[in-house]
């Protein structure tokens, strides 16, 4: 089945219904409505698994067949739209943990929440390192190829991410004119640039000595060239005109270490780029949205004043 743009983007909840087990997803009509594969066809460069995605116990996603966004809507949409990218390594996507409740987050302040399911590089991709980027990319153009549909602003799309989803819409945000992948329709006339950056513990530089972090070894293996750790560093591609950008990261954090923050925050600086940094006494790695009786649940009272100064809310 080829869905032109128009299709893609209207297409009825049994259209939807039917396409998605096709590439390995079996979903209800009911929630057909808010899912939508990002490709026409095959991802670029072919490869992968097939079949159904899994999800472990814990709302975990593997084996990604056909990567897709989904809409959470908000009762009372201002506009802006979010694209969010859980963590797990480039080994796994941590939706239940860290997406969802970030997209249900938003929803509640009016902010249209699109929730990313983007392929692993470690189960086979062609493309390697280059797919998960590719699917970030084509998902900030559908967002925009959306705009009419869903209400939003074109010029109000922002990215927040975790973890190694940190460092995936890092790349995003901050390569938004490389071409990670040549044009298949449409959506690939509109801008995959973002308007805002939220990372939550990111994976900012793979170079070392912050190199020990299963998103350096799923990425460029263990024994990359300089070159190759340089090139898939966020640090490295930040330069004026990048979103402004909003850091949260704690102090002991063991898997991410907290210079990420500081050398993603020292890069903005010098590139002009408005950064606003939160370092939180303690909360370690992976806390989501914040954890109640840590030092972690405020965090995102601090998001909410920054969104509010950066006119997203």
């Amino acid at each position: 089945m080829m869905l032109n743009r128009r299709s893609l983007l209207a297409t009825s909840a049994g259209a939807v219904a039917a396409l998605l087990p096709r590439y390995g997803m079996a979903v209800d009509a009911k929630r057909a409505e808010t899912i939508f594969p990002l490709w026409t066809s095959a991802p670029p460069g072919g490869g992968g698994p097939s079949g159904q995605a899994e999800v472990n116990g814990k709302g975990a996603v593997t084996h990604v067949a056909m990567p897709t966004i989904e809409v959470i809507r908000p009762a009372r949409p201002n506009g802006a739209a979010m694209l969010i990218a859980a963590g797990g390594g480039y080994k796994r996507i941590e939706q239940a943990k860290e997406a969802q409740p970030a997209a249900r987050w938003l929803a509640e302040r009016g902010i249209t929440a699109f929730v990313l399911t983007y392929r692993l590089p470690v189960e086979g991709w062609v493309a390697g390192p280059l797919a998960p980027l590719q699917d970030a990319q084509r998902a900030l153009r559908m967002i925009r190829s959306m705009a009419a549909t869903e209400r939003l602003d074109p010029a109000r799309v922002g990215v927040f991410g975790f973890s190694a989803g940190g460092h995936l819409l890092g790349l995003a945000a901050t390569r938004s004119a490389f071409q990670a992948y040549p044009p298949v329709d449409a959506i690939d006339e509109k801008s995959a640039r973002a308007d805002r950056m939220v990372l939550a513990y990111p994976v900012i530089t793979l170079e070392p000595p912050y190199d020990q972090t299963s998103t350096r070894r799923s990425l460029v293996g263990k024994h990359p060239t300089p070159k190759q750790s340089a090139e898939w560093s966020v640090e490295t591609h930040v330069r004026a005109g990048c979103p402004p950008t909003f850091l949260v990261q704690a102090a002991d954090d063991p898997i991410s270490n907290p210079a990420n923050t500081a050398i993603m925050q020292q890069a903005c600086d010098r590139a002009g780029v408005p950064v606003e940094r939160l370092l939180l006494q303690s909360g370690g790695h992976g806390f989501g949205m914040g954890s109640s009786d840590t030092s972690t649940a405020g965090w995102p009272d601090a998001l909410e004043a920054w969104l509010a100064r950066t006119h997203f809310l």
